[in-house]
């Protein structure tokens, strides 16, 4: 079976309990980097205007506590005595502390993941230079000194004069990537990007008669093997020097028509087409890959262009071989490991992200399946997660009606707002608003229906869906129904206030209402991606 896995959870779990050992062939992470910030995800309309639905996405800070001391205590009893001298040292040096509780929490679930990594693997790990420095030492101490391939320095955005904001340091515009395997052999494609048009100026500068650029490369060598210093059609190497090939394959470059005889005499050379070169290897200073452009821009706060994970995949894996994001957040690891014909397992601590990951992967691949671990499958497991975490809760319950969460986690009164759905009835007219409430508890009343009607005056909405647990009482069913209908364009008619249990959509039914737009106005829609195949320039145009 292909391997298509979505896991919502906290990582260090996930991987101890889900994922075999040496079962992955590449990994990816973009872990947050403990730069004490809340990463807010402002969606916004179909207009391009904010919509008011800005939630945090995710808190990017650590503190040291019970769950820090619980990993710490973790990592002195591993057997790998290295990284328990390591932490040791670190927490020595610096204390208890936020700092330290990302270390802590990094290097234990980077010892899951060295676990996971087939022999051949290799792991990729993405940072800012916030704590880059602490996790350069925590990967030695995992996988290896020896085991540390390179640094990658991506170039995410261009110049930006930050001296108008106060700024007193360099312009930061670069992550970097560190590059490890767990062993002395490891999977690698080469990658190449085109050659500059100076150098090709310069270096491929004839044209034969159908306009292909070439160069001449020499057919001589300093020392000769065998028989290298033939007659060859009334041409000998310069004094001191011998032919660099057999006479035989001379013979064939001529047939094939790849030697150029200078018309006024000397030694042939060999003719390189500029066509068929692959380009220069990739080096690790990538600045030819821009932040994620338009058309592929969700609005996640952290996305990172597909084109970076492309080259990664593509360097570090086949077809078919396992790729694994544990920090997944809007999935672009696992959109760029389908398109290219990878397996892959993707996890994440939120119920928002893996809903966005779901949508992104059906938006961009028709037919595509796939299992999503953690979530919800019944109604003992909702209530379950409604009584864990009130917000994870209403957060997956919005995906189920494809509804923009909207606040949760923020401080004031409730604004009677759990989601928001953005539609247009037809083409001409702006986009309208549905509220969508959620209720997770078991004691739900008439008045709950009331207020979400209020709330639609307030916000001069145009619908309501009321998301619940518990079964509605008859005195809500005929409240939702007083609340009248709504004229869509058209002869179309919707209840105006629709109630929706859990039950109800897990058995398929879904809210009624039309909308030309096929949901674009509430989300972004991620582009149809075809499947790529496994090449490289080589694939394409040659051996040199």
């Amino acid at each position: 079976m292909t391997i298509r896995e979505l896991y919502y959870g906290d990582n260090l779990q996930v991987l101890r309990e889900q994922i075999p050992d040496e079962s992955v062939d590449l990994i990816y992470l973009d872990p947050p980097f403990n730069s004490q910030r809340d990463y807010n995800l402002l969606f916004r309309t179909s207009s391009g205007e904010p919509s008011n639905a800005q939630i945090v996405a995710f808190q990017d800070s650590w503190h040291w506590g019970e769950q820090a001391e619980t990993e710490f205590d973790y990592i002195l009893k591993q057997p790998n005595t290295q990284v328990a001298s390591m932490i040791g040292a670190i927490l020595g040096f610096l204390g208890r502390n936020d700092m330290t509780a990302y270390i802590v929490m990094m290097t234990s679930r980077l010892l899951e993941l060295r676990r996971v990594l087939k022999p051949t693997g290799s792991l990729y790990l993405h940072c800012d230079p916030t704590a880059s420095h602490y996790l350069k030492i925590t990967l030695d101490a995992v996988f290896g000194k020896e085991n540390y391939r390179t640094e990658i320095s991506w170039r995410r955005s261009s110049a930006h004069n930050d001296a108008r904001q106060g700024r007193i340091q360099y312009g930061n515009i670069r992550d970097v990537i560190f590059f490890y395997t767990k062993s002395s052999e490891w999977n690698w494609n080469w990658q190449y990007t085109p050659y500059s048009k100076e150098y090709v100026e310069k270096n491929y500068n004839h044209k034969d008669e159908n306009g292909r650029r070439f160069r001449l490369d020499n057919l001589t060598a300093a020392k000769g093997g065998g028989d290298t210093s033939y007659e060859f059609h009334g041409t000998y190497p310069y004094k001191g020097r011998f032919w660099a090939y057999s006479k035989e394959n001379m013979e064939k470059m001529l047939s094939e028509g790849r030697l150029y005889f200078p018309p006024n005499g000397g030694t042939p050379a060999y003719i390189r087409y500029l066509d068929e070169m692959p380009g220069v290897p990739l080096q690790n200073d990538w600045g030819d890959i821009l932040p994620a452009p338009r058309g592929e821009d969700l609005g996640y706060p952290t996305q990172k262009p597909l084109a970076l994970l492309e080259r990664i995949i593509k360097a570090s894996s086949n077809e078919g071989d396992v790729v694994l994001d544990p920090f997944c957040g809007c999935g672009t690891a696992v959109h760029a490991a389908e398109s290219l014909n990878r397996q892959w397992i993707g996890i994440d601590v939120t119920h928002l992200a893996i809903s966005l990951i779901e949508k992104r992967l059906r938006d961009a691949f028709a037919g595509i399946k796939c299992a999503v671990h953690g979530t919800p499958k019944d109604l003992d497991s909702a209530r379950d997660l409604a009584k864990r975490d009130k917000y994870q809760f209403q957060w997956w319950a919005c995906s189920l009606v494809n509804a923009q969460p909207f606040g949760g986690q923020k401080k004031g009164a409730d604004t009677g707002i759990d989601g928001v759905i953005f539609f247009r009835d037809d083409y001409k007219g702006g986009p309208k608003k549905i509220i969508v409430s959620v209720k997770g508890g078991d004691n739900i009343n008439v008045g709950m229906v009331r207020d979400l009607k209020g709330v639609l005056e307030r916000e001069k909405a145009a619908m309501g869906i009321f998301v619940c647990l518990a079964s509605p009482t008859k005195p809500m069913i005929t409240e939702a129904a007083a609340a009248g209908l709504y004229q869509s364009y058209g002869e179309r008619r919707y209840n105006r206030i629709q109630i929706l249990t859990i039950e109800d959509l897990f058995s398929g039914k879904k809210a009624e209402y039309y909308d030309v737009t096929a949901g674009q106005a509430t989300f972004k829609k991620a582009a149809v991606t075809e499947k790529k195949p496994n090449k490289t320039l080589l694939d394409d145009l040659g051996p040199e």
